[in-house]
């Protein structure tokens, strides 16, 4: 699921959208998807090494997979209370945004970004990165693109049009998955700014995932934006997806294509 606003352009300026997520970090932690196992160990093979720097860590979600993998994971999180959740995993974590971070002596094998780089400005996002990087090290900004079967997409489109008519965008919808086509140009195009990266490289990963009715429901509040629906809200909106998911015969099978651009320090 994004972390996302229809404006991709310039979704790197919404702070008050890229640092809602923390509001309730619990959800986020638990229901949060992670990343294929095919996404994983291609960011192991292309690195020279087992030292990542996490851009957006949130949760740890990532760090934790990369973890498992043998790697060592430091995090850059903006919102101090999701980077508390990340240590208590056992990550160290710096709290700032990361375009205004500093390496310091610090060098690390890859540079990573799940579903969190549409909020870096692009440019000054890179620019960090290759600083941080060791020579053949990789930067890699990646998301989770879901793309539910048009009738499922058709009929929650329905339930945000009567709940919250205004929103700018559907969740789910099929037209999303160009915004996340776009966030990889978006990305791709900061990358090729910077002197110290390679051509930008773009990956795809299919897979899919079966939600139960609660799980879904869990799901669905950690959406660019949905902490910031009042309460009553939120509860009829949850209650209209629940409806659909039962009339779906009580689980959600959501396909999901992860979304890649990856570059290597020269």
């Amino acid at each position: 699921m994004a972390e996302q606003n229809p404006s991709v352009s310039t979704s790197h300026e919404l702070r008050a959208v890229a640092e809602s997520f923390g509001a309730d970090v619990e959800r986020y932690d638990r229901s949060r998807p992670a990343y294929p196992d095919a996404l994983i160990r291609a960011i192991v093979q292309r690195s020279p090494g087992g030292a990542v720097l996490d851009v957006g860590t949130r949760t740890g979600i990532v760090a934790r997979q990369l973890r498992d993998a043998g790697c060592t994971v430091t995090g850059v999180e903006a919102d101090a209370r999701m980077a508390d959740v990340a240590r208590g995993h056992g990550f160290a974590v710096d709290v700032g945004r990361f375009e205004e971070w500093e390496p310091a002596d610090r060098r690390f094998d890859s540079v990573v970004a799940g579903q969190t780089w549409h909020w870096v400005d692009p440019v000054v996002g890179a620019a960090t990165a290759a600083r941080a990087l060791r020579p053949g090290g990789l930067l890699l900004a990646f998301w989770n693109a879901a793309s539910p079967a048009a009738e499922l997409a058709a009929a929650f489109a329905a339930v945000y049009r009567r709940v919250v008519p205004d929103l700018p965008f559907r969740p789910w919808a099929p037209n999303m998955t160009d915004a996340y086509d776009e966030m990889c140009l978006k990305a791709a195009s900061g990358m090729r700014e910077s002197d110290e990266l390679d051509e930008p490289e773009h990956w795809l990963f299919g897979w899919a995932r079966t939600y139960t009715r609660d799980e879904w429901l869990d799901l669905v509040p950690t959406a660019g934006g949905h902490s910031r629906f009042p309460k009553p809200v939120l509860a009829e909106l949850l209650t209209g997806l629940g409806e659909v998911v039962d009339e779906a015969g009580g689980t959600v099978t959501m396909p999901y294509r992860s979304v890649a651009v990856a570059a290597h320090r020269h």
